[in-house]
């Protein structure tokens, strides 16, 4: 043994030599440890915690950023146990959403999905549709055609009600990404659904951003206010997810590409939607991508860490005039109103955006 060493292990050695020695030790591993964490690999933003399990029902209008949201949804089984899909009008008309939402099932190879459609048009207001943004088919980028497998024997409407009473207490959780036509309607006609219900979570209104319809109101409400009314009024747990905070979760040419690059069928499919979809948004707000709103939803039900949000009150003003279709959001407090919302403000957009392609990678 090195003299030194010796003589520092043996016992009459002086405190302050024992501590001249140990000292700098510390010191070099505590320079180790910091270099080695600042040149390890990070971990991929999609496994940075544990993804939630849910029993689901997606109600949707498919709508390009649906079928990319129904995607993303197909290839998580394993935490998203999908129940059914139910359709209503909303980006284009009942029959073209109906047919978008089969068509998402195939290309995602999930044949074991039932998908029903709902309701035709929204509760008392003429219906709209978002053609200008969707296509005219619903889907931009990409060609349709008539997928194989037929839609589901019955109603959404039915579905629901008939699936919710069947639940479990708190049991199922309904993702809704268009307007909220069809629970309304199952909620007026048997209100003690909601027994089994967990919780909704939902893309649609606005608040900090203002609107994508008006200058008030985002689409998902403004197309039925009346039936966003019924729904906040619930008494369910709500979540949900406005264009405050899609406007900040933008695509981009580098985010699309590794989409593209992932080197199967689904990820040239949703850069392809992509590539046409976001144009609008880019142009109309000045923005440097765009949104892709629907798909949050299936984020924030895979991995909420990624968003921070507030307990508000939120209602709808479904009077006719400037205001038809804004959600109020009380974000202070001031009207001292209970809670009924969880209003998610922020996401970290890296993280959505590889997680989305994590998942886009498992298909075909």
């Amino acid at each position: 043994m090195h003299s030194r060493a010796a003589a520092a292990a043996t016992p009459s050695s002086s405190p302050s030599r024992l501590a001249a020695m140990v000292f700098p030790v510390l010191l070099l591993g505590l320079v180790a440890l910091l270099t080695a964490s600042l040149i390890a690999p990070k971990a991929h933003a999609a496994d940075a915690t544990p993804a939630s399990t849910h029993t689901l029902i997606i109600d949707t209008d498919p709508g390009a950023d649906d079928v990319i949201a129904l995607l993303f949804a197909m290839a998580s089984p394993e935490h998203l146990k999908i129940q059914a899909l139910t359709t209503v009008a909303g980006n284009v008309p009942l029959a073209k959403t109906s047919r978008n939402a089969r068509l998402a099932r195939e290309w995602a190879k999930r044949p074991d999905i039932a998908i029903y459609a709902g309701a035709p048009r929204p509760l008392v207001r003429t219906p709209i549709y978002a053609a200008d943004i969707h296509g005219s088919e619903g889907i931009t980028g990409v060609k349709v055609h008539e997928p194989s497998q037929p839609l589901a024997d019955g109603n959404a409407v039915d579905y629901l009600i008939r699936t919710l009473r069947a639940a479990p207490e708190k049991s199922v959780t309904l993702a809704m990404l268009g307007p909220e036509t069809n629970l309304a309607l199952a909620l007026t006609q048997a209100p003690d659904i909601t027994r089994g219900l967990r919780e909704l979570v939902l893309m649609g209104g606005a608040h900090f951003n203002g609107g994508n319809i008006t200058p008030t109101a985002e689409f998902n409400v403004f197309a039925d206010p009346h039936a966003a009314e019924i729904v906040l009024k619930s008494g369910v747990p709500i979540t949900m997810l406005p264009l405050d905070l899609t406007h900040n979760v933008l695509t981009s040419p580098e985010r699309i590409a590794r989409l593209r690059g992932l080197g199967n069928q689904a990820g040239k499919t949703v850069a392809d939607i992509l590539d046409a979809y976001v144009q609008h948004d880019m142009q109309y707000y000045g923005l440097p991508g765009g949104p892709v709103h629907d798909a949050t939803v299936v984020a924030y039900l895979l991995q909420p860490s990624l968003f921070r949000g507030r307990k508000v009150n939120v209602e709808v003003d479904s009077r006719e005039g400037l205001g038809f279709g804004q959600t109020v959001v009380d974000w202070y407090g001031g009207l001292k109103k209970p809670a009924n919302v969880n209003w998610i403000a922020e996401g970290d957009a890296q993280g959505f955006f590889d997680l989305l392609t994590q998942r886009i990678s498992r298909l075909p």
